[in-house]
C-alpha cells in the first residue's frame, strides 16, 4: 500500500528535499513503504539540471534552489500542490519514460474530475490547457497555458520529487523565470479558469486517480 502523506503548513524546500532522500533511501533498503507527499511550498523558485542562467529573469525576488531533478527553473509557492512521488520501481518496471507518461496522465486523470481537458505536448514538459479565449501568439499557433509542472529524480530506481499543480497560487510570481524554459505560452490554475476548486478537492481526486494510473506494485 502507498501511504499519503499531507501537511497542512508550508513545507521548507531543503527541509522537504531532505525527508525525501531519506524515505528514498529507505525505500531502496527495504526499510520503508512507498509513499506520495501533499504539501506547499513557501514562495520559490528551483532550477533543474537543465536550467539556464538566463531563464531566471528576477534572482532576486524569491530564494532559489539549486536541484538535481530533471527540468529547468520552475516556481513553487503558496496555492499550489505539490506532489512528491516516492515509487519503487523495482517492482513497478524500470521503465523512465513509462514512468513519467503515468505522471502525466495522473495529472490529466485528476483534471478530468473538474472537466479540464489538459493535455501533453511534444518538446513541452507538463500539462497544458487550451486557451482559445485568448489571442494566439504571433506565428498564428494557438495560445495554451501550463497548469501543471512535472520533475523526477530516481536512485536505485526510487522515484522522488514529482508533480505540481496550480490550483491557486499568484499567476505573478511566475514572471520572475521563463517556466520550465518555454517562451511565448503563459501559465494557468483551476481558479485562473473560473473553477471553485480547492486544495482538498484537488487531492481527493489524486488519491482516486492514483490506483487506476499505477496499479500495484509487483510482489
Amino acid at each position: 500500500m502507498v501511504e499519503w502523506i499531507t501537511s497542512d503548513a508550508p513545507v521548507p524546500y531543503d527541509i522537504a528535499v531532505t525527508e525525501m532522500e531519506a524515505r528514498a533511501n529507505a525505500i531502496a533498503r527495504g526499510e520503508a513503504g512507498e509513499a506520495v507527499w501533499l504539501l506547499e511550498h513557501p514562495a520559490l523558485y528551483t532550477a533543474g539540471t537543465s536550467a539556464r542562467p538566463a531563464d531566471l529573469i528576477d534572482p532576486d525576488r524569491f530564494p532559489v534552489f539549486q536541484t538535481r531533478r530533471g527540468g529547468q527553473y520552475t516556481y513553487h509557492g503558496p496555492g499550489q500542490r505539490v506532489a512528491y512521488v516516492m515509487l519503487d520501481l523495482n517492482t513497478r518496471g524500470r521503465d523512465v519514460r513509462a514512468y513519467v507518461q503515468k505522471l502525466e496522465a495522473w495529472v490529466i486523470g485528476a483534471l478530468d474530475a473538474f472537466n479540464v481537458h489538459g493535455e501533453i505536448r511534444d518538446g513541452r514538459v507538463g500539462v497544458w490547457v487550451a486557451r482559445p479565449e485568448k489571442p494566439p501568439l504571433p506565428d498564428g499557433s494557438p495560445r495554451e497555458d501550463k497548469i501543471a509542472a512535472i520533475g523526477v529524480r530516481l536512485r536505485k530506481w526510487v522515484s522522488f520529487h514529482g508533480v505540481s499543480i496550480n490550483v491557486e497560487p499568484d499567476l505573478s510570481h511566475f514572471d520572475g523565470i521563463v517556466p520550465c524554459g518555454i517562451n511565448g505560452h503563459g501559465v494557468t490554475s483551476l481558479v485562473d479558469l473560473g473553477l471553485p476548486v480547492t486544495m482538498d478537492d484537488l487531492d481527493v481526486a489524486l488519491k482516486q486517480r492514483f490506483t487506476t494510473v499505477f496499479g500495484s506494485a509487483e510482489p
